[in-house]
């Protein structure tokens, strides 16, 4: 009996996933179910596996005997937060999938704007003034990565083969060639402490959400940069604000946020020290992600252990 997959993604996305996972599962019984549908079908055909990219709770109320859960990209907070989600199921999330480069390459475009001081240039420029700046060494300049994950591990290493100073969190023991790799609650204040620039890469946590706070963010050097690409719920937005007001912080270069869109209204929008991009720092692609997936399926058919399965009480 071929294996029963409901692909669960909006409709703007699903023809050329669905046409790329048919080709990469040839053997599967394989079908799109809208994510934009927000009422449960009780008389929905039955799956064995759902790929999923903010699907909605009905989904997991319709589906009753799923065995596992692959979601289009890294993050799996939202899934996590449904009361409906299988608990039961095996819940994979995308390793890298391309991801990691594109994250890379924003990071270390952030930075490299803050060290340069292009955006006090843009400012010097609108009031016609000429000042030049002496740059500092790069190996003066020190970037920490919280998290370091495939993703993270990529953005330290191209920050530090880019001549900057690099420090990278996690909760277990990391070795990275060029970067001070600190670990686990003990060595987090040091990690923090002087830091020109900060990038967050984190999974969303009942442990870390809202830990770029104000205690926490008071620690970086005079004037650092804040950049996140993690979750917004990682960041206490009051706290950002209230430090860019009193001079701690110089700024920040956000991509992501805890209401997406970000609505007109909110006060980052009215802050030029605050680089907004609309979740765009990296995409998941296509190609990589359903040959990934493919993969595993295979394996799991296989009864053959898989990577990237989620430890549902840790939520990564």
């Amino acid at each position: 009996m071929p294996t029963r997959i409901v692909l669960c993604a909006r409709e703007m996305h699903a023809p050329a996933w669905l046409e790329a996972l048919r080709a990469a599962l040839p053997d599967a019984d394989l079908w799109w179910r809208d994510a934009a549908k927000l009422d449960a079908d009780p008389l929905a055909p039955q799956a064995d596996i759902a790929i999923v990219w903010r699907p909605p709770p009905a989904l997991f109320e319709e589906q009753r005997r799923l065995r596992a859960v692959f979601n289009l990209g890294a993050g799996v907070d939202a899934l996590l937060a449904m009361p409906a989600f299988p608990r039961d199921a095996l819940l994979v999330r995308l390793e890298d999938a391309g991801m990691a480069d594109a994250l890379a390459e924003y990071v270390l475009a952030a930075v490299l704007r803050v060290y340069r001081g292009f955006d006090r240039y843009a400012i010097r420029q609108r009031d016609a003034r000429w000042q030049a700046e002496v740059l500092r060494p790069r190996s003066n300049f020190t970037v920490g990565v919280l998290g370091l994950g495939v993703i993270g591990t990529a953005i330290a290493r191209a920050l530090a083969a880019h001549g900057f100073a690099v420090r990278g969190f996690a909760r277990t023991r990391h070795t990275i060639e060029g970067v001070d790799c600190r670990a686990g609650d003990a060595e987090f204040a040091s990690f923090l402490d002087g830091l020109d620039a900060l990038a967050s890469v984190l999974p969303l946590t009942a442990d870390n959400r809202g830990i770029l706070n104000r205690a926490n963010l008071a620690r970086l050097a005079d004037g650092a940069h804040v950049i996140n690409v993690g979750r917004g719920a990682h960041l206490v937005e009051a706290d950002l604000l209230a430090l860019l007001d009193e001079g701690k912080l110089g700024g920040a270069t956000l991509d992501v946020f805890e209401t997406e869109p970000l609505p007109a209204d909110h006060p980052f929008w009215r802050r030029p020290e605050i680089l907004i991009t609309p979740h765009i720092s990296a995409v998941t692609e296509l190609e990589p992600s359903v040959a990934q997936i493919a993969e595993k399926i295979a394996r799991l058919e296989r009864g053959e252990a898989i990577t990237g399965v989620v430890d549902l009480r840790r939520g990564y």
